[in-house]
């Protein structure tokens, strides 16, 4: 059992090509459309993978342990609710803070909050004068790469309230608040101890390390081979281990 997140094998961040944010939405449109990896098979693969970091982040051990998930309505949230229904199933203590309304996600979000639901996991929607519970970790899957501007209304009410609480953050495929392509910084931002990105690292992430904190990269199963119609000539990076630490 990994019980530390340097037990993790390493890779070299020289070994591993960057993808901007438009190559990163054709890696999801070649494994849809190409390949019939579909959303709901890379979602269930980034949050099992993310549920593992947060346990070796736990010293392995899950069972009773407060996780908080701060949860957007987009595929990056439905990356957390998959996390959040692993740790749930392992016996944490996990509690879901949406940023906008339950009847604001749709698609696969939405059946990922349903399967939430339909266990009894506790999922709350943040507002105004909201104060997150204590915690020995939080989850931040609120925006992900698809980040346009700087957050706004409750999401950033919910990044600076994970900021000034004593739990570390761990952010899946960018802090929130982080322009994963172009590496902008914006007001307020996820300070992470750690984040899981996804598939391969976000050219971006390499220019904000005191908000990515440690870096680890998960694989979603794209196919080697997908890489080739964008010009990236990569082996098997995930031949050692599904999660990889970079260094």
């Amino acid at each position: 059992m990994i019980t530390s997140p340097t037990d993790f094998p390493v890779i070299a961040r020289a070994d591993l090509p960057a993808l901007s944010t438009e190559e990163m939405v054709e890696v999801d449109r070649l494994m849809i459309e190409v390949y019939g990896i579909q959303l709901m098979q890379m979602m269930e693969n980034a949050g099992r993978n993310l549920a593992d970091l947060a346990q070796a982040m736990l010293a392995g051990e899950a069972l009773e342990r407060p996780v908080l998930i701060l949860a957007g309505r987009g595929g990056n949230g439905g990356g957390g609710l998959v996390a959040a229904r692993h740790l749930a199933n392992r016996g944490a203590d996990v509690q879901v803070i949406l940023s906008r309304p339950m009847e604001d996600f749709r698609g696969v979000p939405a059946h990922q909050l349903d399967i939430l639901l339909n266990m009894g996991v506790s999922v709350t929607t943040a507002g105004d004068g909201w104060e997150l519970p204590s915690a020995d970790l939080i989850i931040d899957a609120l925006i992900g790469y698809g980040l346009s501007g700087a957050p706004s209304g409750t999401t950033a009410g919910l990044i600076q309230l994970a900021n000034s609480h004593p739990a570390a953050i761990l952010a899946l495929d960018a802090p929130s608040g982080l322009d994963a392509g172009g590496g902008r910084v914006y007001h307020p931002h996820i300070r992470a101890a750690a984040t899981l990105t996804l598939a391969l690292p976000k050219s971006g992430l390499y220019a904000a390390p005191e908000a990515t904190g440690a870096l680890f990269l998960a694989d979603i199963s794209a196919p080697p081979a997908l890489y080739d119609d964008l010009d990236i000539d990569l082996p098997p990076i995930f031949a050692r281990s599904p999660i990889l630490r970079i260094a």
